[in-house]
C-alpha cells in the first residue's frame, strides 16, 4: 500500500486509537467525559493535519537519503519531530478547554509526549510490518 491511501490508512487508525487512549487518560486525571472526548476529538484533527504535513515532508527529506530503510535512530527521530511539533499547538489547548494554568498543561502535554512517543514508535513498526514499508523507505 502506497501513497494517497497508505496515509489515509495510517491516520485513521492512529488517531482513532489516540481518541480512545486520550479520553480514557484524561478521564483516569478527573476530568469528565465531555470535556475529555471533546479535546480528544479537537487535537485528533490539529494531529491529522499536522500528520499528514509531517510525513510528507519527512517522506520527501528520506526519499534523497542514501541509506534506505527506517532504523531506530530514524523512526525515533519521525517520532520526536511530530511530537514536538503537536506539544507547540496542543498546550495552550489544554489550557484552555481543561481550565489548567499552562504549567499544568505543559506537564500535562509532557506526560501525554511520553507516552505518545511510544505509541508513535510502536504503532509505526506493527503498521510498517502489516501494510509494509513505504516506497520511500525501499
Amino acid at each position: 500500500m502506497q501513497g494517497l491511501k497508505r496515509k489515509l490508512v495510517y491516520v485513521s487508525l492512529f488517531e482513532t486509537l489516540a481518541i480512545v487512549l486520550t479520553s480514557l487518560i484524561l478521564m483516569a486525571l478527573g476530568h469528565d467525559l465531555f470535556h475529555s472526548g471533546t479535546v480528544s476529538v479537537v487535537v485528533s484533527v490539529i494531529a491529522v493535519v499536522w500528520n499528514l504535513t509531517w510525513n510528507t515532508g519527512f517522506e520527501f527529506w528520506e526519499a534523497r537519503q542514501s541509506v534506505r530503510g527506517r532504523s531506530i535512530r530514524r523512526r525515533t527521530a519521525h517520532a520526536v519531530g511530530f511530537e514536538g511539533g503537536l506539544a507547540l499547538m496542543t498546550i495552550p489547548l489544554f489550557a484552555w478547554w481543561l481550565e489548567i494554568n499552562l504549567w499544568d498543561a505543559f506537564w500535562l502535554d509532557a506526560g501525554f509526549l511520553l507516552f505518545f512517543l511510544v505509541y508513535t514508535f510502536v504503532f509505526n513498526w506493527f503498521f510498517d510490518r502489516i501494510f509494509g514499508l513505504p516506497l520511500s523507505a525501499r
